[in-house]
């Protein structure tokens, strides 16, 4: 391997070469300015004065804030509804990807593309679905009545809501994982006579174990942030199914600012504790690769 690598280049049309790095100077910072102008004003800025309203009359006020009617329990529910939620997706993207990837089977495309369904699905759309499947007035409102079986208006609605989604995010980044890795190793451990379940915990799962990790922290990020589906089918009670996201939402409706802005801010904290690690998965990912 050469010492020194061939500056980049890219053809056009005429035939002729463009070394990226003879850019004029003038144009670098054009673009550079551009970029980090779209970030500020889009994304820095917004959180910022999420922080900054959040902790406007100090930190009494703040911590007081989330003992307003209902924001425990609109923090209980909400990592309530991610703990069901998450795990459940996990286990269907694992068994989905494994199948999609490591076999060949009637209806394979179109499995992979009702994985997509809920990127097209817009959310509240999800939501009135589960009503008219699961309300009083809905196919299975009668029996669910019946039986005294409450879905719509309950946590049960919204956890199925959450599910919906959140559907696509953990199969979706091992089904490529999977696809690249092929079965080789796997083929292997079985013919060395390890058993299936042998196979997952040994070969399969330590090879796919942080595109797992990056889907689920994905998941749980929209499982927590989610509004429109759960607005839906929570019906919105005060302290029964507000999440942190209604919450947010009721205080501001109530005029409570102090109280709308504090919730989310934690609900942003959250987000960025769940970038942090996302960026620490990935650059460990990048290590191993180097150094493999």
């Amino acid at each position: 391997m050469a010492a020194d690598a061939a500056p980049l280049t890219v053809g056009n049309k005429s035939g002729k070469t463009h070394t990226a790095a003879r850019d004029p100077l003038w144009l670098k910072v054009l673009l550079t300015a551009i970029s980090v102008a779209f970030v500020g004003l889009f994304l820095v800025l917004p959180l910022v004065v999420v922080f900054v309203e959040a902790l406007r009359r100090g930190l009494m006020p703040y911590f007081q804030s989330f003992g307003e009617p209902g924001a425990l329990e609109a923090i209980r529910l909400t990592l309530l509804v991610a703990a069901i939620s998450v795990p459940l997706n996990l286990a269907f993207g694992i068994a989905a990807s494994w199948a999609i990837a490591k076999f060949d089977f009637l209806g394979k495309s179109l499995l992979v593309t009702l994985i997509d369904l809920p990127f097209a699905v817009p959310p509240v759309i999800a939501g009135m679905i589960y009503i008219l499947v699961f309300g009083r007035q809905g196919w299975f409102g009668p029996w669910l009545k019946a039986h005294d079986i409450d879905i719509v208006f309950a946590v049960p609605g919204m956890i199925l809501a959450t599910i919906f989604v959140t559907f696509p995010f953990v199969a979706r980044e091992l089904i490529p994982l999977m696809q690249e890795q092929g079965a080789d190793e796997e083929q292997a451990a079985l013919s060395l006579g390890a058993s299936g379940w042998q196979t997952f915990w040994r070969v399969t799962l330590p090879n796919i174990k942080w595109g797992l990790l990056y889907g689920v922290i994905l998941c749980n990020a929209r499982a927590m942030g989610e509004y429109g589906a759960v607005r839906v089918v929570s019906g919105g009670i005060q302290g029964e199914t507000n999440t942190m996201p209604l919450h947010i939402s009721l205080m501001d409706d109530n005029h409570h600012a102090v109280a709308a802005f504090a919730m989310a801010s934690l609900l942003a904290l959250l987000g960025l504790v769940t970038l942090a690690v996302k960026t620490w998965l990935e650059r460990k990912v990048q290590r191993e690769l180097t150094s493999n």
